[in-house]
C-alpha cells in the first residue's frame, strides 16, 4: 500500500479523532481517511453519472 502525506487543519484533525479509537467508528486515522476518500469518490461518481459525465463500463 502506498503511503502519502497530507497537511490537515488542526480543527479537522480534532474532529476526525473524535471518530477514532475504542469508542469511535474507526480503529485508526488511516482507516478513517480511507473510508472518507472512498465515500467521497463514490458520491462524485454518482453525481457524474447523473450528469451524464460517466461512461458505463
Amino acid at each position: 500500500m502506498t503511503k502519502i502525506s497530507v497537511e490537515v487543519p488542526d480543527e479537522l484533525l480534532d474532529d476526525l479523532d473524535e471518530h477514532v479509537g475504542e469508542d469511535g467508528k474507526f480503529v485508526n486515522r488511516s482507516e478513517a481517511v480511507r473510508a472518507s476518500v472512498r465515500k467521497t469518490l463514490d458520491l462524485l461518481d454518482e453525481i457524474d453519472q447523473r450528469q451524464g459525465r460517466l461512461d458505463d463500463e
